[in-house]
């Protein structure tokens, strides 16, 4: 067995997914959040759970944990993950914006990280919530979607700076 690949080309230039099977396997964990950003008039439907749709928050987040669950069916050459515990949150915005923060932590033990199911997690609530707000803001804005922290691997540690 030769070393472990660091990119996801081969040697001919054709795509190859990371042969990661000499790697220990280890407790790992990532952090992500989202922000969705919207009108006072949805903003507040969404705070008030009178949307027509019913409480978008939660069926966000369970879109959310089932979009976690399906990473490696859209990210090409993601490793598909056993996952021991995904959690998604999605809360009003602190400050003056009328918007939503999405915050989603993703863990496993295993070979390889989990930050790209915390990131999706993150993405596809976001997406939930902008498809049963739209027909009350189509002008709903989804921004700032980053990990947070990950932990786990050889690559060790990482925690996002405060902006």
């Amino acid at each position: 067995m030769g070393p472990l690949r660091s990119n996801h080309f081969g040697p001919d230039g054709r795509p190859i997914m990371v042969d990661v099977s000499a790697k220990p396997a280890t407790v790992r964990h990532a952090v992500a959040e989202g922000r969705v950003l919207m009108s006072a008039e949805a903003f507040e439907s969404v705070l008030s759970g009178t949307t027509a749709k019913g409480d978008v928050r939660a069926i966000a987040e369970l879109a959310g944990i089932m979009g976690a669950k399906r990473t490696a069916d859209l990210i090409p050459l993601c490793h598909p993950l056993p996952l021991d515990n995904v959690s998604v949150r999605i809360e009003p915005l602190d400050g003056v914006t009328t918007g939503l923060l999405v915050w989603a932590r993703a863990m496993t033990t295993g070979r390889t990280g989990v930050e790209m199911e915390a990131l999706t997690a993150v993405s596809v609530a976001c997406l939930t919530l902008y498809d049963m707000l739209k027909s009350i803001d189509r002008a709903i804005t989804i921004a700032d979607i980053r990990l947070l922290e990950k932990s786990g691997g050889a690559s060790g540690a990482y925690q996002r700076e405060s902006p």
